[in-house]
C-alpha cells in the first residue's frame, strides 16, 4: 500500500450520517475521509458505534441521515441507496464466514462475475497474493486459522473491490497467531494496494497497523490523525485515556504551565485557559528513583517480563503508574521520588 501523499485523494466520504436503534443513537452526524491507499484504522471501545459505521459502509444497514460516497458514487444518501453487492465493497469478518462445504478455490470465486476462464485465473492470481498456491482444492476445516484468514482476504480481493472493510479480523485468532497474522495481512494488503477501513478495539492493533487511526466516542469520530499524534497529541481527556495508557492528574492552569502534585509542569501546545485543568501523564514518562524520605509510595507492581508497570501513591492521595525496564527495581511499600520526562499535554477540568 503506497504513502499518500498530498493531495489526498478521499475514496470514502461520510457527511453527517446518523444511526438509531429507538432511543439509542449509535452514529450521530459523522463525518470521515477515508484515503485512497491507505488503511484507516477506526478504534472505540465496546458501544461506540465503530461496528454500526462499517455497516452503513458495507450497505448492510440505511443511514437515517446524511450520506455515503465511494469513488465519487453515492452508495447511500436522501433517495439513494446502494445494495452490498454493487458498492464494489468487500468485507472480512470476525469468524471469516467461509463456506465449509466449499473448497478455498470454491469460496474465493463465491461472487465472482466472470466467465469460467477468467474467474479461475483471477482465483489464482489472488491466492497468488495470500501464499496459498497449491491449496485451491482444500476445504476451510482442513486448514488452520491463519490459513483460514488468508482465504479470506483473498476472497475479498478477488472482484477488486474500492475499499475491503475489516471488522476485528484477528479477534478469533491465539495471542501469538494475532500477532504474527496482522502483520502478514497488512503486507498483503499493502502489495495489492487496496484502500482498507480496519474497525478494532485493539488499540495496539491500530497504532501498529494503520496509516490514520480515527477514534470514536458516543457515535461520533472524537479525533483523526497518524498514529503518533492521536497518542502524543491526543484531543481531548477520552482520547488520552483510550489510546494507550494515561493518567489524569489534576491540577491549576496559569495560561503556560500546570501545577500539579508533580509540580509544576510544562505544556506541550496551548495551554489552558487559567484555572482547573488536567494534565496527561503517561507511563513511560514518569520516573522513579528510591529515596526514603520520598513523597510517594510503591502501592503495586505488575511484571510483564519485557517491562513492568510500577504503580505509586503520592502522599497527597494521587495515583499514578511508570512503566520501567526489565529489572525489578522497586517492591510494595518502597519510598520514592516520582518526576515527570518533558512536557504534558493539558484540558481545562469539565465543567
Amino acid at each position: 500500500m503506497p504513502t499518500v501523499s498530498a493531495p489526498d485523494t478521499a475514496i470514502v466520504a461520510c457527511r453527517g450520517l446518523r444511526r438509531s436503534y429507538g432511543p439509542v443513537v449509535a452514529v450521530d452526524d459523522l463525518d470521515l475521509d477515508v484515503r485512497r491507499g491507505e488503511l484507516l484504522a477506526v478504534l472505540g471501545p465496546s458501544g461506540c458505534g465503530k461496528t454500526t459505521l462499517l455497516r452503513l459502509l458495507a450497505g448492510f444497514e440505511r443511514p437515517d441521515a446524511g450520506a455515503i460516497t465511494v469513488d465519487g458514487t453515492t452508495v447511500a444518501g436522501p433517495g439513494a441507496f446502494l445494495p452490498p453487492e454493487r458498492r464494489r465493497v468487500g468485507i472480512v469478518v470476525q469468524d471469516h464466514a467461509l463456506f465449509p462445504h466449499l473448497t478455498v478455490t470454491g469460496n474465493v470465486a463465491y461472487g465472482l462475475r466472470r466467465d469460467p476462464g477468467k474467474r479461475q485465473a483471477r482465483v489464482d492470481e489472488v491466492l497468488g497474493m495470500v501464499g496459498l498456491e497449491g491449496l485451491g482444492d482444500r476445504y476451510p476445516a482442513e486448514l488452520s486459522g491463519g490459513q483460514q484468514q488468508r482465504v479470506a482476504i483473498a476472497r475479498a480481493l478477488a472482484p477488486e473491490p474500492g475499499v475491503i472493510l475489516l471488522d476485528e479480523p484477528f479477534a478469533n485468532l491465539d495471542a501469538a497467531l494475532r500477532a504474527r497474522i496482522r502483520f502478514e495481512v497488512r503486507a498483503i494488503l499493502r502489495a495489492a494496494g487496496a484502500t482498507v477501513v480496519l474497525v478494532t478495539h485493539d488499540q495496539e492493533e491500530a497504532l501498529s497497523l494503520a496509516d490514520r487511526v480515527a477514534v470514536m466516542d458516543g457515535g461520533r469520530v472524537a479525533q483523526v490523525g497518524a498514529p503518533d499524534e492521536v497518542y502524543r497529541r491526543p484531543a481531548s481527556p477520552f482520547v488520552a485515556r483510550f489510546v494507550g495508557d494515561a493518567d489524569l492528574v489534576p491540577g491549576e492552569s496559569d495560561g503556560t504551565t500546570v501545577t500539579t502534585p508533580l509540580g509544576r509542569l510544562d505544556v506541550e501546545g496551548p495551554a489552558p485557559t487559567p484555572g482547573p485543568a488536567l494534565a496527561v501523564v503517561r507511563p513511560e514518562a514518569l520516573r522513579l528513583s528510591a529515596d526514603p524520605d520520598g513523597p510517594a509510595t510503591v502501592a503495586l507492581v505488575t511484571y510483564y517480563g519485557h517491562d513492568q508497570l510500577v504503580e505509586v501513591a503520592l502522599d497527597g492521595g494521587t495515583v499514578l503508574r511508570a512503566r520501567l525496564g526489565a529489572e525489578r527495581l522497586f517492591s510494595a511499600g518502597e519510598r520514592v521520588r516520582a518526576e515527570l520526562v518533558g512536557p504534558v499535554i493539558a484540558y481545562p477540568t469539565p465543567g
